[in-house]
C-alpha cells in the first residue's frame, strides 16, 4: 500500500476516462497491493540501446514496463474517482490576468515579460542564435546553462530529460492543462551542409520516369522532385522542425526517442498525454517524395478517366464503372487483375490501389503502382522503377511508425502526426489514413495534421471524413494555420507551378473556420444519431483567439460540450498562457506543446521560438499587458514569493 500511497501523493489530482464506482475501486487497491509486492521483488532492466537498431524499446522488457504503466494508471486514476473537480468561469475575451497566470510564480511572471520584451527586438531576435553563441564561449557552458534556464529556455522548455519535466507537467495538470511531448533536440546544422544532405537523400538510383519506357510522362509533378534552392527546408520556417535524413541508423534513434516521449508522457499523464512525430525523421524523403507523386498521378488518371476533380473517393465510381471504361480493351488479363485489387464499397470505390497491404505487407512498391493504358491495355508505372535497397528503406519506414503507434495504442497516449511541405504531404495523409485505419478502431489514438492555408484543406478533410466513415475507424485531426507558406510560395512560383496557398490570412482564417464548422457539424450528426460523438476528434491548435472564440461559440451553438470529449485546443508552451488555462480552468480540454532536452542542443528550437514571438507582436502586446497587470497586483497585495496551488482536473 505503500505504493499506491507514493502515487497518490505525487499526483493527487488525476481524472479517470471512466468512472470507477465501489467495487471498482476495491479491485484496484487489491491490484495496486498485487502490483506494490511485485515491483519490491522485480525491477525491470533499464532500456539500453545497442547503437543504431534497438530491440531493447521494442522487446519484452520494454512491453514489460508499457504493461506496468497502463496497469499503474487505473490505480492513479482511482486516487480521484470520487474528487470534485473545480472549474471556474470563462472568460471569452481572454483579459483575466488571474485566471491566465495563477499557475506562474512571480519570479515566472517577471522572466515572461523580459522574455517577451526580448522578443519584441529586431536586433536582438535577428541575431538570436549568434548571441547565444558568443554568450557561451564568454561565460563558459556552466554559466551559459544557468543564464537560459533563467531566461529563454526556462519560459519556453519543460527541462532536459524524461524526470525533470514531471514537476512541469504535474503543475499543469492541476491548472486544467494536459501535455503534448516533444524532445526538441535539433541537429545545428549549415546551409550547405542541409541542402548537401537533402538533395543525395531526394534522388533515386533508379532511371527518372522520363527514362523509363513504362512509366507515364508528366510535366505537372515537378512540384514533387528536390530543387536545391529550397533543400534547405528551414528556409523561411520559423515554427516548425526540420528532421534532414543523415541514414538508417539515425531513423532508428529517431524511433526510440519517440516512443520514449511516449512513456514519459504516459507515465505522467495517464491517458490523457499525446506526443507529436515527423515522418521525415523516420525515413528517407525521397519514397515520400515518389509516393506524393503516386498520389498525384492517381488523381489525375482518375481525372481523365471520368472527368471532374478530386481524389478517387470522391468521383463515387464503382468497379462496374471501370469494367465499362475499359471495356474496348476486350478480355485483357492484367485489367483483370487491377480490378481485383481495386478498393471499394457499397458506396464506389475508395483507392485504386491496396494500400493497407502497402502498410501492412510486403508489397513491392513498383509493381503495386501500375495501372492499364486506357487505349492499349499496356500496364504503365505510375512511378519509378525502385531498387530493392530504397524498397527496404520505405519498409525500414513503415515499420518504424507501426512500433511507435503500437506503443502508443499500449500505452493509451495518442500520436499526432506532424503535416509538413506540400510536396510530402499526400504521402504523409495516406499512410496517417492507414495507421488510423488499423489502430483507431475503437477511439482515435491516431491523429493527421491539416494546413488551413492550404486552397485545398477543406476538400482533403470531407474527403478524409468519408474514409473514415465508409471504413469505420476513429478520425483524428489537429488543425492549424500552417508553418511552410512563405517557403511554398516561394518555392512555387521559383519551380513554375500552381501556389497551393491561400492568397491572405483572412482567407486563411475562413478556411480554418469552414473545416472546423464542418467537422462539429458532423459530430452533431453523430451525436442526434445515438452513435459514439468520438467518432470524430478535433484538435484546433491556435494561438489566434478569435478561433479559439469561434470553436467556443460553435460549439454552443450545437451543442457540443466540453464533456463530450470530442474538441480540445492547444498552445505552445511559453506562448498565449492567457488562452490555455482560463480554458483549461474552466473545464475544456486544454493543451500545451511541451518541448524538453538539454539546454545545448536545443537553441535551434528556442532560436526559431525567438523568431515566431516576433512575428505575432499583436499577441505579445496582450500578453505583456496582462502579464504587468498581474505583476503590479502581487505586488500591491504582497504576493511576491506567491506559490502556484492548483485544485483542476482536466477533462
Amino acid at each position: 500500500m505503500a505504493f499506491l500511497r507514493s502515487i497518490c501523493y505525487r499526483a493527487p489530482n488525476l481524472v479517470a476516462y471512466n468512472s470507477l464506482n465501489t467495487r471498482d475501486l476495491s479491485l484496484v487497491l487489491s491490484r495496486a497491493s498485487s502490483t506494490a509486492s511485485q515491483s519490491s521483488s522485480s525491477t525491470p532492466p533499464p532500456s539500453q540501446s545497442n547503437g543504431g537498431i534497438s530491440s531493447s524499446l521494442v522487446g519484452e522488457s520494454s512491453v514489460h514496463q508499457r504493461s506496468q504503466l497502463k496497469g499503474n494508471l487505473l490505480i492513479r486514476n482511482a486516487s480521484t474517482a470520487a474528487a470534485a473537480p473545480q472549474r471556474d468561469p470563462l472568460d471569452v475575451g481572454f483579459n483575466d490576468p488571474k485566471a491566465a497566470f495563477k499557475s506562474k510564480t512571480t519570479f515566472e511572471l517577471i522572466r515572461a515579460y523580459l522574455v517577451y520584451l526580448m522578443c519584441s527586438s529586431e536586433t536582438l531576435v535577428e541575431n538570436n542564435m549568434k548571441l547565444m553563441k558568443v554568450a557561451q564561449a564568454v561565460l563558459g557552458t556552466k554559466l551559459f546553462t544557468q543564464l537560459m534556464k533563467s531566461t529563454f529556455y526556462g519560459h519556453f522548455v519543460a527541462g532536459e530529460d524524461q524526470v525533470k519535466i514531471v514537476p512541469t507537467l504535474e503543475r499543469l495538470r492541476s491548472f486544467g492543462v494536459k501535455p503534448i511531448l516533444d524532445y526538441s533536440v535539433e541537429e545545428d546544422i549549415s546551409q550547405e551542409e542541409a541542402e548537401k544532405r537533402e538533395v543525395e537523400s531526394s534522388v533515386s538510383e533508379a532511371k527518372q520516369p522520363q527514362e523509363s519506357e513504362d512509366v507515364i510522362p508528366d510535366e505537372s509533378m515537378k512540384k514533387y522532385k528536390v530543387d536545391k534552392t529550397y533543400a534547405d527546408r528551414r528556409y523561411k520556417v520559423q515554427s516548425a522542425r526540420t528532421y534532414f535524413y543523415l541514414n538508417e541508423a539515425t531513423c532508428e534513434r529517431n524511433m526510440e526517442i519517440f516512443i520514449k516521449c511516449l512513456e514519459a508522457v504516459s507515465g505522467a499523464t495517464f491517458g490523457t498525454g499525446i506526443t507529436a512525430i515527423k515522418l521525415t525523421a523516420l525515413g528517407r524523403p525521397q519514397l515520400l517524395l515518389q509516393m506524393s507523386e503516386v498520389i498525384m498521378r492517381t488523381r489525375k488518371y482518375m481525372e481523365e478517366m471520368v472527368g471532374g476533380t478530386g481524389n478517387v473517393l470522391s468521383h463515387h465510381k464503382t468497379i462496374k464503372d471501370l469494367e465499362v471504361y475499359y471495356s474496348s480493351l476486350g478480355d485483357n488479363k492484367d485489367v483483370k487483375d487491377f480490378l481485383k485489387n481495386v478498393t471499394s464499397d457499397k458506396d464506389g470505390i475508395l483507392h485504386l490501389f491496396p494500400w493497407s497491404g502497402i502498410v501492412d505487407e510486403n508489397s513491392q512498391l513498383s509493381d503495386t503502382f501500375r495501372v492499364p493504358d486506357p487505349k492499349t491495355g499496356q500496364m504503365r508505372r505510375l512511378i519509378s522503377q525502385i531498387p530493392p535497397k530504397e524498397e527496404e528503406m520505405f519498409r525500414n519506414m513503415i515499420r518504424r511508425l507501426n512500433t511507435i503507434v503500437k506503443a502508443a495504442a499500449d500505452l493509451d497516449v495518442r500520436i499526432m502526426i506532424d503535416a509538413e511541405q506540400t510536396y510530402f504531404q499526400p504521402a504523409i495523409s495516406r499512410i496517417t489514413l492507414e495507421m488510423m485505419r488499423k489502430y483507431n478502431k475503437e477511439k482515435a489514438i491516431v491523429f493527421n495534421t491539416y494546413q488551413c492555408y492550404l486552397r485545398d484543406a477543406y476538400r482533403e478533410v470531407c474527403t478524409d471524413l468519408e474514409q473514415a466513415k465508409r471504413q469505420n475507424f476513429y478520425f483524428g485531426a489537429k488543425l492549424v494555420r500552417g508553418a511552410y507558406i512563405e517557403q511554398e510560395r516561394a518555392r512555387a512560383e521559383s519551380m513554375d507551378y500552381p501556389d497551393p496557398t491561400n492568397p491572405s490570412f483572412e482567407a486563411t482564417t475562413e478556411m480554418y473556420h469552414k473545416t472546423l464548422t464542418e467537422c462539429l457539424r458532423r459530430i452533431k450528426i453523430l451525436k442526434d444519431c445515438g452513435e459514439d460523438a468520438k467518432k470524430i476528434g478535433i484538435m484546433v491548435a491556435s494561438h489566434n483567439e478569435d478561433t479559439v472564440r469561434f470553436a467556443i461559440e460553435k460549439m454552443k451553438e450545437i451543442g457540443i460540450s466540453p464533456e463530450d470529449k470530442v474538441i480540445c485546443f492547444g498552445q505552445l508552451l511559453g506562448m498565449c498562457d492567457y488562452i490555455t488555462f482560463p480554458l483549461g480552468q474552466a473545464g475544456y480540454s486544454a493543451y500545451k506543446y511541451i518541448p524538453y532536452g538539454p539546454v545545448q542542443e536545443v537553441l535551434p528550437y528556442l532560436s526559431r521560438r525567438a523568431q515566431e514571438n516576433k512575428g505575432v507582436l499583436q499577441k505579445i502586446k496582450k500578453e505583456k499587458r496582462l502579464l504587468l497587470a498581474e505583476i503590479s497586483k502581487r505586488l500591491i497585495r504582497g504576493q511576491l514569493f506567491y506559490k502556484p496551488k492548483g485544485n483542476y482536473v482536466p477533462i
